[in-house]
């Protein structure tokens, strides 16, 4: 899953792009559920799912999407980074970065990064992340924790480190996630103040909450109190597939917070319809 997360792939560059777009474009309306629009911010690209893929899921679904990239090996510069946003700008979709780890913005002009709709990361890499001062990589099966309490507590300054960091970020992504090990104590190791504490860090950045389909992350309690403190929501499959723009998860939990329109994140880009 590493490598997926940090692949970005060529095969997405401009082929005809604009007549694809000018031929996608005005066909109907984006969708709503409910009260709310239908927007999947978090999907990657790969060889086998390019944004032609992207594109015949949203003629369908009337979802919005948002594309994507983690910096590494392919996405390492200014000239790589514009590579990846000209390739997007024929197609009526939004155009993200997500960074694993603090410093990445050192590779980056803030020129360049003005040009993305948004920034998100998450806190899922955690460095000394037990006692035998492994990198963690807590979305990987075989994360091995030792001491549940004592991983929390590096855990949440990982994630106050995520969000207090200076460099550019919209969206706080994989919010209250935890490694399979120890995700049958979820809601004894999630007490009410270690969530405040994050929120209160959300808030004071302005950092809108990814509510995430593949992880059913966060729960109704914290979405709740998030919404209580004003913070802004987006919804993300993480996908790399057809299951891109589903968000069943997502759906069902916001209905459930009653959360509308006003609620969301949405980029400033007007995209056209499709």
């Amino acid at each position: 899953m590493t490598l997926q997360r940090r692949r970005f792939i060529k095969s997405a560059a401009i082929t005809a792009g604009a007549m694809a777009a000018s031929r996608i474009a005005n066909s109907f309306e984006w969708s709503f559920d409910g009260e709310f629009p239908l927007t999947d911010l978090h999907v990657h690209l790969t060889p086998t799912f390019t944004i032609d893929n992207v594109m015949e899921i949203a003629k369908k679904t009337g979802v919005q999407f948002g594309i994507m990239v983690n910096p590494g090996d392919t996405v390492h510069d200014d000239a790589t980074l514009k590579q990846f946003i000209d390739s997007l700008k024929p197609y009526p979709v939004y155009c993200g970065l997500q960074p694993m780890s603090p410093g990445w913005s050192k590779s980056f002009s803030p020129e360049t990064v003005k040009q993305l709709d948004y920034v998100e990361m998450d806190p899922q890499t955690i460095p000394n992340g037990n006692a035998y001062g492994e990198t963690l990589r807590i979305w990987n099966f075989d994360t091995y924790v030792d001491d549940p309490e004592k991983f929390m507590d590096t855990y949440m300054a990982h994630n106050l480190e995520v969000i207090n960091n200076p460099e550019p970020l919209n969206i706080f992504g994989w919010p209250l996630f935890l490694p399979v090990c120890i995700a049958r104590d979820y809601y004894t190791l999630w007490t009410e103040k270690r969530m405040q504490i994050i929120i209160d860090a959300l808030k004071k950045r302005n950092l809108a909450v990814e509510i995430n389909d593949m992880a059913h992350t966060p729960h109704e309690k914290f979405i709740l109190m998030a919404k209580e403190a004003g913070l802004k929501f987006t919804f993300g499959s993480d996908s790399r597939n057809q299951i891109a723009g589903r968000l069943d998860y997502c759906k069902s939990v916001a209905k459930k917070c009653s959360l509308k329109t006003e609620d969301f994140f949405v980029p400033k880009r007007k995209l056209s319809k499709i």
